[in-house]
């Protein structure tokens, strides 16, 4: 199984749950609508690289998340995160009505900075995301219309989590295709102090 690292330590998460349609500005900028209920998928394992794809069969999109490491099901760790998405292949399956799992669960959607332990309080943190040093992405749980408290509540509503599963919380405005050899750079901040960074170069 593919790992992540936690406060020095690997770990193995045995899914990631990501949240859709989170951010306003973003649903915004893909010409769609809030969800009655919360957007939930999952990711698998093996999902989970180091790799920063630029494409596979098709361009490959970007989009920084907030992540959120579970721990005796609470929230214990904190972390950046890239979920890639075939763009057009998650376009056509929305049209026919169709699951995501084929555009946002293939080998190699999903990247993680280390994790850190989180903060007492999750009202104050900041994604942002910047691609050969020009910041493309920022938000935070600010302006998340389901706050972490929230996601965690409904998750736990209709699956069990266990140690090491990852929630990603979805993403703001500004996402697009990855340029082959572009660097990104995701930070996660606490009001103005960074908690942890990571760096990737796009193949």
């Amino acid at each position: 199984m593919r790992t992540i690292v936690f406060n020095g330590r690997s770990v193995r998460p045995s899914k990631v749950l990501c949240v859709g349609k989170n951010y306003v500005d973003h649903i915004e900028e893909m010409n769609s609508v809030p969800s009655d209920l919360m957007t939930l998928f999952m990711k698998p394992n093996a999902s989970i690289t180091d790799e920063l794809l630029s494409f596979r069969g098709e361009p490959v999109h970007f989009e920084g998340e907030i992540c959120l490491l579970i721990e005796h099901n609470r929230v214990a760790g904190i972390g950046f995160g890239l979920d890639l998405t075939k763009r057009a292949t998650q376009a056509a399956l929305k049209a026919a009505g169709l699951p995501w799992e084929r555009s946002k669960a293939f080998e190699g959607a999903a990247l993680f900075s280390p994790f850190v332990v989180a903060p007492a309080s999750l009202e104050n943190i900041v994604l942002e995301l910047s691609i050969d040093g020009a910041l493309r992405q920022r938000g935070g749980t600010q302006h998340m219309l389901y706050p972490p408290s929230v996601i965690l509540k409904e998750v736990q509503t209709f699956l069990p989590l266990e140690d090491g599963d990852i929630i990603m919380t979805g993403t703001p405005a500004g996402v697009g295709p990855i340029e082959k050899g572009a660097t990104f750079t995701g930070r996660i901040l606490d009001g103005e102090r960074e908690l942890v960074s990571a760096q990737w170069i796009a193949c």
